[in-house]
């Protein structure tokens, strides 16, 4: 898989200013299902970067995500919020980050969540 060079700059820049956009933007399209705990709705993504793909142990994934292998990098999830249906074919996840910038926002804000 080519590196996007989005998600290699969240990866390398996320930087404060670069976060916050991140956070706003989480905030209007990710917060609806994404809460501080997982839920049945979606996981936590307290955490996610760096962190095994469908690796917690309080939610459910899809058997699309469970069979991937490794841990969520920038590029990975670039590639997920690009397309979570051609990352992961039969994902539960319907939402998609389509502007690159907002990825690359969004990623250097999960770098920040502990």
């Amino acid at each position: 898989m080519r590196p996007s060079i989005i998600a290699l700059l969240a990866a390398l820049t996320a930087s404060p200013s670069l976060a916050a956009d991140g956070a706003r933007t989480f905030a209007t399209v990710c917060r609806g299902c994404h809460a501080e705990a997982s839920t049945p709705m979606a996981p936590t993504l307290k955490g996610v970067f760096a962190a095994k793909v469908a690796g917690r142990a309080d939610f459910k994934y899809s058997p699309a995500l469970t069979a991937k292998a490794g841990v969520w990098t920038a590029e990975r999830l670039d590639a997920f919020l690009k397309s979570p249906a051609a990352f992961a074919p039969g994902t539960r996840m319907m939402i998609s980050v389509s502007n690159p910038a907002d990825r690359a926002a969004v990623i250097a804000y999960l770098q920040t969540l502990n």
